[in-house]
């Protein structure tokens, strides 16, 4: 009866396994499926405008926009900020391709690649650290997605927003309330069609969003200028703060947007491993991401500083308020409502690819290959949309003030992975793997080292970790010594 039991269990398994190949172990069925094997020369379809596109889509997007904005309020001048920006991703773009010739050039995941480092077993943990914390900023981006599209029915319908107020159905337990939370929703379906393609061909999605979202990017430039008839106040500003109190905002400004990258940086070999050769990957990457980046910052900066001029006050760094207090205007006719909802519809674009770049191909990626056998990229990519749901982020974001910064500390802990990767790949192995050992059980392997976890790769991540810490504590809002902050900003 037992053994029948098993067979059932066992047929029902079966019939959710995921493609493999034939004649595979158990132990090689824990290690490789179809999106973890190195990518066949007919799926490296990637060129360098391709990558272009990508990164011009990546670029434009809410936090980028406001990155320069805590820069500014901290006593730097705008264009010291700006020049922060430009160095801080300048060195997140050689990151980003140190990281991402792993990829191009053998055509593996992160999550594959990051065996020669880790181990065949150790390299679990760094693959479980990107998949829960890309599970938790798909919530949230969806979150600000929701809010996107809140604002484009808001354009619409003037009577959407009375359901933050009079005709809210949700009970306050809840934490949001039926406009927010309806928004939100659509978002959350409407991304659901967009998991289902596969990685290489999802690139189209980040063709049409590198030319609509700067776009409209740069049409609300334009707007704010000359709404406010001119630049405004902030580029007029200067450094507030002197010595070496400005030495090391300057710092932290760069930082500040290397940071920012840490998990793009991680993710860049499971897009990269698309590319038809490793050159595809180089240069395309190498300046789009400072000049794209740069720009974006630039734009969130003048639209902000126009907002002082336009409603008085102190500047609105975040777009979407700029956008809400358009649309709260007495006199918000039709071209202002309509401007609204293509601005938000182009953002909502935007945050859409930025929640598939960033969050649920690289969740999906990492959940294949801790279950190849039964789970693929795209069955991983709905288990986190799943996840992102469930975790209710109104509650996150609204009940404790330190949970993006949080978030936004956590670059700590990716970047020792990718730390590590780089100079084992780069320094130890001086740019070789045996490519068919990464999917080998044996204890003779190069890659097997000590139960299958590379302990020295561990003291290092843990070494690069450890030094940061305190200052993650500082962060997130504990009392620490002001050295420790220093140090977590370098």
């Amino acid at each position: 009866m037992e053994r029948l039991q098993r067979s059932k269990l066992g047929r029902i398994l079966d019939r959710f396994a995921v493609e493999s190949e034939p004649g595979l172990s158990n132990a090689q069925l824990m290690l490789t499926n179809e999106d973890l094997k190195p990518v066949e020369p007919e799926r490296r379809i990637w060129r360098s405008r391709n990558f272009v596109a990508f990164w011009i889509a990546d670029c434009f997007n809410i936090n980028t926009w406001m990155i320069s904005a805590s820069n500014v309020q901290g006593g730097l001048s705008w264009y010291e900020s700006w020049i922060c920006t430009w160095l801080g991703y300048a060195i997140a773009g050689c990151f980003v391709c140190l990281t991402g010739r792993i990829g191009a050039k053998y055509h593996l995941s992160f999550p594959v690649s990051s065996r020669a480092s880790f181990g065949i077993w150790g390299s679990l943990w760094p693959v479980i650290n990107r998949a829960v914390m890309a599970c938790i900023w798909y919530g949230v981006q969806s979150w600000i997605g929701g809010t996107c599209v809140r604002l484009m029915i808001s354009s619409i319908w003037r009577s959407w927003d009375q359901y933050d107020g009079p005709q809210n159905t949700m009970p306050a337990s809840s934490g949001t309330n039926t406009r927010d939370f309806v928004s939100f929703f659509l978002f959350w379906l409407g991304s659901l069609p967009f998991l289902w393609f596969p990685v290489y061909k999802i690139r189209h999605l980040f063709t049409v969003k590198s030319f609509v979202a700067p776009a409209a990017g740069i049409a609300f430039f334009i707007w704010a200028i000359v709404a406010a008839g001119g630049l405004g106040p902030i580029v007029k500003q200067p450094s507030t703060i002197h010595g070496s109190e400005r030495a090391w905002a300057i710092i932290k400004g760069i930082m500040s947007a290397i940071a920012n990258f840490a998990a793009l940086i991680v993710n860049n070999p499971d897009f990269a491993r698309f590319g038809r050769r490793p050159k595809d990957a180089l240069w395309s990457q190498l300046i789009t991401i400072p000049v794209g980046l740069a720009l974006t910052s630039f734009i969130g900066i003048i639209a902000s500083s126009s907002s002082t001029v336009i409603f008085g006050g102190d500047p609105i760094w975040d777009p979407l308020d700029l956008l809400q207090r358009f649309l709260e205007q007495p006199n918000a006719g039709g071209a202002t409502r309509f401007g609204v909802f293509v601005i938000a519809a182009a953002f909502t674009l935007a945050q859409l690819g930025t929640n598939i770049a960033a969050n649920s191909i690289s969740a999906g990626t990492d959940m294949t290959a801790l279950l190849p056998r039964w789970i693929s990229i795209r069955r991983g990519s709905y288990i986190c949309a799943g996840i992102g749901i469930a975790m209710c982020p109104w509650h996150l974001l609204s009940s404790s003030n330190n949970f993006t910064t949080y978030l936004s500390a956590y670059s700590v802990f990716l970047s020792s992975i990718a730390g590590v990767m780089v100079c084992d790949y780069y320094v130890v192995r001086k740019g070789y793997l045996q490519t068919r050992d990464l999917y080998s059980t044996l204890r003779s392997g190069p890659y097997h080292y000590t139960f299958g976890v590379h302990w020295r790769a561990y003291a290092a991540y843990i070494a690069g970790i450890l030094i940061n810490v305190v200052g993650f504590a500082g962060a997130v809002g504990n009392k620490v010594p002001k050295g420790a902050t220093y140090i977590l900003r370098n």
